[in-house]
This record gives C-alpha cells, structure tokens and sequence, in this order.
C-alpha cells in the first residue's frame, strides 16, 4: 500500500528495507512478504516501475515451470555450459550456478503465493546462437497480461510506457498483439483477439483514464505492485535514503526523507535495488567509452547514490567485464511538449529486409541483425577508425511503408511529420540521400548494390546477415530467400540517425551468492544486500539472451531472501 513518510512511526521497524521500485525491488519486497518478513519499499522517484517498467520485461530463466509448454530440450546442464561460454571468466562461475539453481525455485514461489505470471514466448531465441547449449525458446519468459483495474488508484503510481512503444495515444501491446493486429485480413482468431483488446482500451478512454490492460513491463509491475498491496507492505514514494544507520560495520536501518519529514527506520537487512549508475554524471564519465553517450531509453532515478553510500563502508564495484554498461542503437525525436523521445532500435526494423546500416562514409560496419547490445558496441568500435557515431539505418518506400523505421512505425499512413521535422531523411535517389547525408553518392550506391546482390542470393558475404536462428526469427518469415536480407530499390530512400544509447548497467557492486555486499577481502557487509544493476551483472557485461537483467534480478532477490531467513540460524 502507498502510505507517506509521516504515516510511519518514529520508531518503526521492519526486517528488511527494500530500496528501489524495478523488477528486482519488488521482488525483494515480494519475496520478503511471502517468507514471512515485515519489509518496507522505498522508491526515490514519484512513479513505480523503474527502467522495469519501460522494458518489455523478458525474464530469462532456464527450466521455469513454464519451459515445458514451448518445444524444445533444455536442462540445467546445457544453461551451464551456455553460460560458461558466453560468459567466461568476465563474471564468477560460482553466481552463474546460483542462478541456474535458483531462477526455476523463485518462478515457483512467485506463481505459487502472488499474482505475478508468466508464460514461454513460443519462439524467443538467446542471442548468441554460436555457443553450445543456446536454445530456441524456453528460457525467456514474458509477464501474462494484467488487468490494471484492479490496482485501483494504484494504477496511476505506475511509471507509463514509453508513449512511442504504444498505439492509439496509449494503447499497449505487447508481440502477440502486434503479430495478430498485422494478420487482421487472414485470421478470424486475430480479429476477435484485435476487438478485444481495442474494446478494453475503448472503454479506459471512454472512462478517461489511461490503458489498464497492462502488458511487458507494465504487466509485470502491475502484477508486483498488486500482490505488495495485497499483503498491506507499505510503499513510500519520493523518498531519498541520504544514510545508513550502522552498528559496529553492520548495516542496521537507514534515514528517509519525504517532504520535509524524516525518519530513522531500523531494519535487520537493507537491499540495494535502485538500478545502479547510469544517472550518474561522474560515473558515466568514468565507466562509459569515448565518445560519451549522451541517450539513455532508461527511467530516471538510478542515480548511483546508494552504491556511494556501500563504498563508504567498504564495498568495491566489480572488474573484468566486457562492458560497464548495457547498449541499444537509440534514434531521437522531439515530442510535442517539448521533451525528447530516445527511442530504442530493438528488433522491429533493423532485422528486417529492405535495411541496411552504414557509417558516415556510406560503408557497412556491421551485421545489422545481431543483438542491440552487439549492434550498439559495433558502433563504438567502428568508431575509431571511421566516423560511426551516429550511423544511419537506411530503407527503401516499400520497406518503409511495410516494416516502418525506428519511431515511424509500420502502419503509418502520413510519413510526413517525420520528414519535416528531419527525424526521416527523405531523397528521391540514392545519390540525392548520400548528399544529404554528408556522403559520397558513388560509396553508398555501391554498398546498396552489394546488399541487393545479397538480396538476390540469400547470403551476405560481407557480416552474415542472417545466419542465425535468432537473426532469421526477427526478419520477416514470409520473405525469401533470407528473411532479413530484401533489396532497396524503390523511391524515395530513407534514412534516420542511431546513438548508441545505454539501457542499463553491467557493472556495480560485487556480491556473493546470496546476494550480500562484499568488502575488498570478500568478506560481507553484514545486514546489506545488492540486487538487479545496483549489482555486478552475473553476465560479466555480455549479452547472451533476452532478459538477462530482469531474470538474475528476480533471482538473486529471491536467494537475498532466503538468506536472510536462514541468518538467525547461521550468522
């Protein structure tokens, strides 16, 4: 329940504080509740969700309950030998077999004792198909559904979608809704799914107030938000934690501040789940590669304040991993209130046929079907030798008109907003384009032929364009003989700008097994415990499959837990 600072005793208490209101928060809080804890959700922001609730909250977690509804043969073994080459030794060993272990136990409690559910996408490949042990589907889970009515006034505390991954000025979907909306002309069962879901969101607009069917990120949330509730476990709102309160080195409670009031709440444990650094300007500086990027598709609040608390009693951020951060190629368009949308290039165009990427020469620089992550650190390498930031993604009429770019979604009947306000860079040839473009005509015309030439054959000789079952499954299966390599070769020619933007962070503090704070020699911070990014990422800043922050977040929320529980008896 939402309750004020001042609604809280002088004097009150709780077994666990949790700060932070992600996926790995809540579930913290959530887990807490249902072993029997008294714990409390403290949210820095006014709005409920964090980065969480802007994703689509894919979960992965190999060998859930849920794995056995897609086909396919996993087991902890293949996850494990998956892991430990993608992996490496840029992460310990020791999280990632927590995390196999665990992940399927902590999908079962939440299922079992809450309202959170999720479902296995039929076809949701890891990304790095050339290790042993990657699979198809199974592993990524998505949050079912939820109807947002019943949180109440609740509902509103939700941090919003972001507006450009909605339709109908908030409609969310989610990819089986868009899979059927584009089948509405072949299948009767796509037409009443279609009717159903724009009959709900009628009725929301009707009633004037914002969707309340809940899907992705917002699903998952709601679904958090909604058992919390259930369980009377008080939520405060715009509430800064500027301290500790420390006994003898243990973390024993902490200061909250909201609105004028303060409180000293005791606690026997404290988790950190408040998203990590990627709010904050010196950190960014220091941990980020050259050039800076300046985009960030992330909710704001992470602003890496508590980790500076942690160092102060000890704790140290991890080392050796690929990235210190997570990426995404981003493209930017200003709103009509005036703020900036970055909008994250995930898998709806640059996959598709009729694209194709290229630096501010005009050449390819890299295999534009390959995970955003991978995509997005293609750019910062491309970058030293020829200028790459930005690129551009470049598509055809038909491509555009079919597949849609970037915020100009499929769909879209009137392209020209767009290319009065510069976010679509329109010509009438390609030439005409490289111009506009600051390139020269004769080394882009030259780079679309060769991809047309891939087109034609199915192979792209250069970066092996769709050569993986991930890469194929986010192209268009209907095309041939490739699914994501088509020709451009209809007038006009488009093009928009890609940042690499930074989704989430990859490194933060170390921690064990269970979660706990770590000092320099490895011993723990008693009564502190990491979570989600405020945590070194058990991937060792690799992205292997989708969902790899919010699965070990829920997971290593759940080993916090279970410790904690275990601490009387142990500690």
């Amino acid at each position: 329940m939402i309750t004020p600072l001042h609604g809280l005793a002088p004097d009150a208490a709780f077994d666990v504080i949790v700060i932070g209101s992600g996926a790995a928060g809540l579930s913290a809080a959530l887990f807490a509740s249902i072993a029997g804890q008294k714990p409390l959700l403290i949210e820095r922001t006014g709005l409920i969700g964090g980065t969480s609730a802007l994703s689509a909250a894919t979960t992965w977690i190999p060998n859930s309950r849920h794995a056995a509804s897609v086909p396919g043969e996993d087991s902890p073994q293949k996850a494990l030998q998956f892991l430990d080459a993608a992996v490496g030794n840029r992460a310990p060993a020791d999280l990632r077999r927590a995390f196999i272990a665990s992940g399927p136990k902590a999908i079962d409690v939440l299922e079992d004792h809450s309202e959170v559910h999720f479902r296995a996408y039929a076809t949701h490949p890891d990304y790095e198909q050339q290790y042993e042990g990657a699979t198809l589907r199974g592993r990524a889970l998505e949050p079912v559904p939820f109807d947002g009515r019943v949180l109440g006034a609740a509902l509103n505390a939700i941090r919003p979608p972001i507006p450009e991954f909605t339709i109908f000025g908030g409609m969310m979907v989610d990819r089986t809704d868009i899979s059927h909306l584009l089948n509405l002309r072949h299948s009767a069962k796509s037409v009443r799914h279609a009717a159903r879901i724009l009959g709900h969101y009628g009725r929301d607009r009707i009633a004037g107030r914002r969707g309340t069917r809940l899907v992705m990120g917002n699903a998952l949330v709601g679904r958090l938000l909604a058992s919390l509730i259930g369980r009377n476990v008080p939520v405060l709102l715009e509430t800064e934690v500027p301290s500790f309160i420390t006994e003898n080195g243990a973390v024993r409670g902490l200061v909250a501040e909201q609105g004028g009031v303060t409180r000293h709440l005791r606690a026997s444990a404290v988790v950190l789940a408040a998203g990590g650094f990627n709010r904050n300007a010196q950190r960014r500086a220091q941990m980020l590669p050259s050039p800076m990027p300046e985009l960030s598709p992330a909710a704001p609040g992470h602003t890496g304040a508590l980790q500076e608390m942690a160092l102060l009693l000890g704790a140290r951020f991890g080392e050796g991993g690929l990235d210190n951060a997570f990426w995404a190629p981003v493209s930017t368009r200003q709103r009509p209130d005036g703020s900036t949308a970055v909008f994250p290039h995930f898998v709806l165009d640059r996959s598709k046929p009729g694209t194709l990427c290229v630096d501010q020469t005009g050449r390819r620089f890299v295999n534009e079907s390959v995970s955003y992550h991978r995509f997005a650190r293609a750019m910062f390498e491309a970058n030293a030798s020829r200028p790459t930031i930005p690129c551009f993604i470049i598509t055809d009429a038909k491509g555009l008109k079919k597949y849609g770019l970037g915020m100009a979604r499929m769909g879209t009947r009137d392209f020209a907003p767009f290319i009065k306000d510069g976010y679509l860079i329109e010509a009438q040839s390609l030439a005409a384009l490289a111009v506009k473009l600051g390139m020269e005509p004769a080394v882009l015309e030259a780079t679309v032929a060769r991809m047309n030439g891939f087109a034609a054959t199915g192979i792209d000789l250069e970066f092996a364009r769709g050569s993986t079952p991930y890469q194929t499954a986010n192209g268009d299966a209907a095309h041939g003989p490739n699914p994501t390599l088509g020709p451009l070769t209809f007038a006009p020619f488009y093009a928009v700008r890609l940042w690499p933007g930074d989704i989430g962070a990859a490194t933060g503090l170390v921690t064990d097994v269970d979660a706990r704070v770590l000092k320099a020699d490895n011993s723990p911070i008693d009564g502190l415990y990491a979570c989600g990014n405020e945590a070194q990422s058990i991937m060792g800043g690799v992205y292997p499959g989708p969902g790899i922050t919010i699965g070990p977040a829920i997971t290593f929320a759940y080993r916090a837990v279970e410790h904690m529980t275990r601490r009387p008896n142990q500690d």
